[in-house]
Order: structure tokens, then C-alpha cells, then sequence
């Protein structure tokens, strides 16, 4: 007689993992042999095999390479104005979004704040490009207040602004959801016992709503700070142009020109070691910094 299977079966479960353990396998693990090419004068022609070793010239070059410090400094200066102004963004939207009575209208409005995040960067990136052209909507609107037409897409001074600004529209939305999920664990009682002893609605949502999100924050935090030298290259590749490319190159952009159209495989693969490396540096340390103050940790 056959016996009858369960959900909660092992094997079940494993089947169940499987396509996701697949996936990690073949897209994630499977390419970290292709580091190998860092050590080497990588050929497409003869190779991983028969390539020359060349031990540790790239990472030499990457240092003495003056751009390199260009597209460094660029980097850096975008993930932490990302983290400044992206991170905050969807707590801070959640926060007002979750104390909305008329469950219609918050419903509404959450469908329209995360819809952008299902639209490519290509439509995004135009419909800021139009937006933000000499004569857009915002010079338009500029021009009749008597100001002087802004070049958003050519001036230095403001790429990074429009960079951000862009990607904040787009994933607000969804990340915010996190947020309103993670509100929906909260103990109700705790705000009836706070309403009885007076407190208002941003006396709760500072005693109670926030220390409550806490463990989610972190979490999400540490994994933002992994991802510290990481761009979205279509985000950054729309708005570059050779005007702002000194302030608007990045690692992303910069391994695209060099190593895929430049033929640089192997000086763009040590830049990938090296970004890896100080990526698994600051996970690592802030996460043990988190256990230590707030006994939170990622793993």
C-alpha cells in the first residue's frame, strides 16, 4: 500500500528547494570558477586551461591605474548617498502610509507606489529624461517663475541627484511593502494600552512602531550595505554621457566599457575580486557590530 505523502515530508520539501537550490547553483556558484581569469592574461581562444599565469599583475595595475581611483571615489560616493537618501525613504513612507484609517485609499495608494518597480529602466529612464530636458516639464515649469533653463543631464553637479532620485522612484514603492508586512506583526494590544495612557499617534508610532521594526531595519540595512559598491548599471548607463562621465562612472559601468566592449577580461574580473572582497569586509564587521549592540544578526 502506498504510503501518503505529506507536504511536511523531507523529500517534499527538498523537491519543493530544488528549483531555488538550482538556480544559486548554476548562476551563482558554478561562475566563481570563472575568477580564475584575475591570475591571468586571459585568451577566449586557448582558455581557463592554457591561458598565461600572470599571479597578481592585474590587482598591481587596478592600484596604479589612476582612473581606478575615479571610479572608486564615484562608487563610494553613490552607494553611500544610495544608503543616505534610498534607505530611509520607504521606512519613512511606510510609517505615514500605515497610520491612513480609510483602508481603500491606503490599498490604492500602495498599488501606485510599488508599480514603478515592474518597469524597466528603459522607460524609467525616459520618462525622466523627458521630464528633465531643456524643455521639460521642470524647465517649463522654471522658465515661468523667471529662472534660467537647468541642464540635469549634462551638468556634473547634478547626476547624481537624477541617478538617485530616479532609482528612489522606482523601488520606493516596493520596499515599502517589506515594511507594511512586517507592521502587520505587531501586537494591536500594545497601542490600545498606549491610546488608554494618552499617547498620540506619533508618540506610538516612535515608542512602539518603530522599536518593533527594529529587527527588520537592521536586516535590511546589512544586506543594503553588502550591495555598498554594487550600481544598477542599466540605472547608471542611461543617464551616463561623456559630459558627467569624471562624477558618473562607476565599477558597473566601468567593467561593461572595459571588460565586455574593451576586451579586458581579466583587469575587469580582479576589479570584481576586489569589490567582492570589501563587500564581505563590511557585511561581516557591521554584522558583528549589529550582534554586539542590538544582538540582530543576518546570520
Amino acid at each position: 500500500m502506498l504510503r501518503k505523502i505529506k507536504w511536511t515530508d523531507p523529500v517534499v520539501l527538498f523537491l519543493i528547494a530544488l528549483p531555488g537550490l538550482l538556480h544559486f547553483l548554476i548562476f551563482k556558484y558554478i561562475p566563481l570558477a570563472g575568477n580564475i581569469i584575475a591570475f591571468q592574461d586571459f585568451n577566449l581562444f586557448q582558455g581557463f586551461l592554457h591561458s598565461k599565469w600572470v599571479g597578481l599583475k592585474h590587482f598591481i595595475y587596478m592600484f596604479n591605474y589612476p582612473e581606478f581611483f575615479m571610479v572608486l571615489r564615484n562608487t563610494l560616493r553613490f552607494g553611500l548617498y544610495s544608503i543616505l537618501f534610498g534607505f530611509p525613504a520607504p521606512l519613512l513612507l511606510a510609517l505615514l502610509l500605515n497610520e491612513i484609517r480609510m483602508e481603500w485609499f491606503k490599498r490604492t495608494m500602495q498599488t501606485l507606489l510599488y508599480l514603478p518597480h515592474f518597469l524597466s529602466w528603459v522607460i524609467v529612464g525616459g520618462i525622466f529624461v523627458e521630464v528633465l530636458a531643456n524643455e521639460g516639464i521642470v524647465n517649463t515649469i522654471l522658465g515661468r517663475f523667471g529662472f534660467e533653463s537647468v541642464s540635469f543631464l549634462t551638468e556634473p553637479k547634478y547626476f547624481l541627484g537624477v541617478v538617485i532620485g530616479a532609482g528612489i522612484w522606482k523601488e520606493i514603492g516596493w520596499s515599502m511593502i517589506i515594511y507594511l508586512a512586517a507592521m502587520t506583526s505587531i501586537n494591536p494590544n500594545l497601542y490600545e494600552a498606549a491610546m488608554v495612557d494618552g499617547a498620540g499617534r506619533w508618540r506610538r508610532m516612535w515608542s512602539i512602531t518603530l522599536p518593533s521594526l527594529m529587527p527588520t531595519i537592521i536586516i535590511l540595512f546589512l544586506l543594503r550595505i553588502g550591495h555598498l559598491m554594487d550600481a544598477n548599471v542599466e540605472q547608471v548607463l542611461f543617464f551616463l554621457n561623456p559630459l558627467v562621465r569624471e562624477v558618473g562612472e562607476v565599477f558597473d559601468t566601468y567593467v561593461y566599457r572595459v571588460g565586455l566592449t574593451g576586451g579586458l577580461y581579466s583587469y575587469t574580473t580582479a576589479i570584481g575580486i576586489f569589490k567582492a572582497v570589501v563587500s564581505v569586509v563590511l557585511v561581516v564587521s557591521l554584522n558583528k557590530l549589529s550582534k554586539k549592540t542590538t544582538g540582530e544578526t543576518i546570520y
